[in-house]
């Protein structure tokens, strides 16, 4: 058996990895045939919610369901989305490997994202500009009420300019088990603060996206030693127009101030 378990979290029949390192995960209520693989909908679980915590419901699974105990070092990806690597290919794509990742999980604690630079703003504006704002705001005040140790890094966090994204790493399993256990607390209180119910779909990822933000905020709090790789996305993804619709959103949220 590996050292290492790395959820692959997916919603539809792919292409996965020969590595048995890599475990597809499939996520939601209304799954594909997925005979063979492992489904978040099983035990204790959240796979209704998967709508906006999105791939939090397979983390949340395999925490609740003991799936970290099978390995010293565990890991999330997307179906779509993989840490860089030079051996193991997949779609054409070099993705990370169990040889190429044993080594630096030795040295660092985690293996994160490169972090994606905004440039003409904060985290916490592009999250003004790009989502609802009230409900960055509910977090702040959840975590000065529940872990207000953690503030000081939160506003550090949301300060900055740089994130790491896509709530993807591979770490040791302590950290994930301590992460698990301060993320989801303060995502279900907020749960009940909140109504999406008239959000549209892709802000109804809420929970998705405020767990990229809190993942840096306990990162950075916890001070653990980092390993940034770069991210292979085998799927087409036009990062112009994400960066055209970044400068759309800041400069229509200006206009509307004036």
């Amino acid at each position: 058996m590996s050292d290492i378990l790395i959820l692959v979290i997916t919603h539809k029949n792919y292409e996965f990895p020969s590595d048995n390192i890599y475990q597809p995960i499939f996520v939601g209520e209304n799954k594909p045939g997925s005979s063979g693989y492992l489904s978040d909908d099983l035990g204790e679980n959240i796979a209704q919610k998967n709508e906006s915590f999105c791939e939090l419901t397979g983390l949340y699974w395999a925490w609740k369901n003991h799936l970290f105990d099978s390995a010293k070092y565990i890991g999330l990806v997307h179906y779509r989305r993989y840490f860089k690597g030079k051996t193991l290919t997949l779609k054409g794509k070099k993705i990370a490997s169990e040889n190429e990742l044993l080594p630096l999980l030795k040295e660092y604690d985690c293996i994160l994202p490169k972090k994606r630079n905004y440039f003409i703003e904060t985290i916490y504006s592009h999250y003004k500009n790009a989502h609802h704002i009230k409900d960055l705001e509910l977090i702040k005040r959840i975590i000065t009420k529940i872990h207000p140790s953690y503030l000081p890094t939160f506003e550090q966090v949301m300060n900055g300019k740089k994130i790491h994204l896509y709530n993807m790493f591979i770490m040791k399993k302590e950290h994930i088990y301590s992460y698990c256990e301060w993320l989801f607390p303060i995502l279900f209180i907020l749960e009940k603060q909140i109504d999406i119910s008239n959000y549209d779909n892709y802000q109804k990822r809420i929970f998705g996206f405020l767990a990229e933000r809190l993942f840096n905020v306990w990162i950075l709090h916890n001070k653990l030693k980092i390993k940034e790789s770069k991210v292979i996305t085998l799927e087409y993804e036009n990062l112009l127009k994400k960066a055209f619709g970044l400068i759309k959103r800041k400069f229509k949220n200006i206009l509307g101030n004036i």
